[in-house]
């Protein structure tokens, strides 16, 4: 969810040379590859199996397509196959495995979720028209999800990703009506500790409308259930041009965006359940 830069983690690997037990150089190689995609993922350790070599993690990367097989919409599992395929930049493998998965499964809501956020987790390392076509993919995902359930996750996403669309396309209106319908979904059930980035996107929103005072209003808002949070202060603190500075840097499609959801499981390790 949370932008982060993912430089050089698309264009290493493909230089190496093929694994050879018995060449120590190798070995060395291998152990610095697999620590530079560990550097670069943006996800909690406990969200992935680790990678002992580049065989293991084509290996996983079936295994967890075999699962996601017999339970297409399990949240989690989609997400942990999602960070594998970043880690081993499988980009199109990914694709294609969620595109044939809704196809089999087209009334699984987290499957179409989770396509939405590979074509998402593709964008850092694609050109700028592809780029567009990615974002244009995943909203489809994202509204396909909510057709099916409408989700907090689902309702937030699509509203998120309307808001790293230039003003000149006109989404931002479609951004807060999403925003807000999580917000009424998330008022509705337990107080939980990601609630606020509804928050955050809907001052977000505000601010590209150039509506400061709707902006400050929803920042301050978020701010009062969520006194800790930084990107709220940060927000609250500026004006002008540095405000501007905070909101384009939280919004640069350069850096990787942190789809791990990891943050929606705070209790569970192991497998992944379906969030409702």
């Amino acid at each position: 969810m949370r932008n982060q830069n993912n430089k050089g983690c698309h264009s290493e690997r493909s230089e190496e040379p093929a694994f050879r037990p018995d060449r120590a150089s190798n070995r060395f190689r291998l152990r610095v590859l697999a620590a530079l995609f560990l550097a670069c993922a943006t996800l909690a350790p406990r969200a992935i199996l680790p990678l002992a070599h580049a065989e293991d993690a084509v290996s996983a990367l079936g295994n967890l397509e075999a699962s996601l097989e017999k339970d297409p919409d399990n949240l989690r599992l989609g997400a942990n196959y999602r960070q594998m395929v970043i880690q081993t930049n499988q980009y199109d493998r990914g694709l294609k495995f969620f595109e044939k998965l809704v196809a089999e499964h087209d009334g699984s809501s987290n499957a179409h979720l989770n396509y939405g956020f590979e074509y998402v987790d593709k964008i850092p390392v694609a050109g700028s028209i592809t780029q567009v076509l990615l974002a244009n993919n995943a909203l489809a995902q994202f509204s396909k999800s909510i057709e099916l359930r409408a989700s907090w996750i689902a309702y937030y996403s699509r509203g998120n990703s309307y808001l790293f669309w230039p003003k000149i396309f006109g989404k931002t209106p479609m951004a807060l009506a999403d925003i807000e319908q999580a917000i009424k979904i998330q008022k509705a059930d337990k107080k939980q500790a990601y609630h606020v980035r509804t928050y955050i996107a809907l001052g977000d929103g505000y601010w590209k409308m150039d509506e400061l005072d709707k902006a400050t209003a929803a920042w301050k808002e978020g701010l009062a259930q969520f006194p800790d949070s930084q990107p709220l202060k940060a927000r609250l603190a500026k004006q002008g041009d540095e405000l501007k500075a905070v909101i384009d840097d939280f919004y640069d499609i350069t850096k990787r965006i942190d789809t791990s959801l990891v943050e929606l499981f705070p209790s569970q390790n192991g497998q992944g359940v379906a969030a409702k």
